[in-house]
């Protein structure tokens, strides 16, 4: 098998934390940007087809981990540094842990309470 055919079949888990808001007036910033971004990100990972979870932190930041094929993980860091929820604003986003799996540790990808 090539390198290029290689890469792209590897397994990727990546850790991940998301610092940010929404913009609301009526409703508490911190609340809605966990909420919002929760819902978005489960959304999302399904849309890509990558697993893992999702959770809010009591330092008002939005944590967790996704697995999957290298170039949908790759695709989900980059929707979760750039996009997130509608009217969110994401001020940064830091990975870590990434390193390559021999199989995936989830079945599907959910909201941890």
């Amino acid at each position: 098998m090539s390198a290029l055919g290689k890469a792209s079949s590897a397994l990727k888990s990546v850790d991940y934390e998301v610092f940010g808001r929404v913009q609301v007036y009526a409703l508490t910033p911190i609340v809605l940007f966990h909420s919002f971004l929760n819902q978005y990100t489960e959304e999302e990972a399904r849309k890509l087809g990558v697993v893992g979870w999702v959770k809010n932190t009591s330092q008002g930041t939005v944590t967790g981990q996704v697995q999957g094929p290298e170039d949908k993980v790759n695709a989900m860091k980059s929707w979760l540094s750039k996009v997130g929820s509608p009217s969110s604003r994401i001020d940064r986003t830091n990975f870590s842990n990434e390193k390559e799996i021999s199989k995936l540790d989830f079945s599907g990808f959910s909201t941890r309470y």
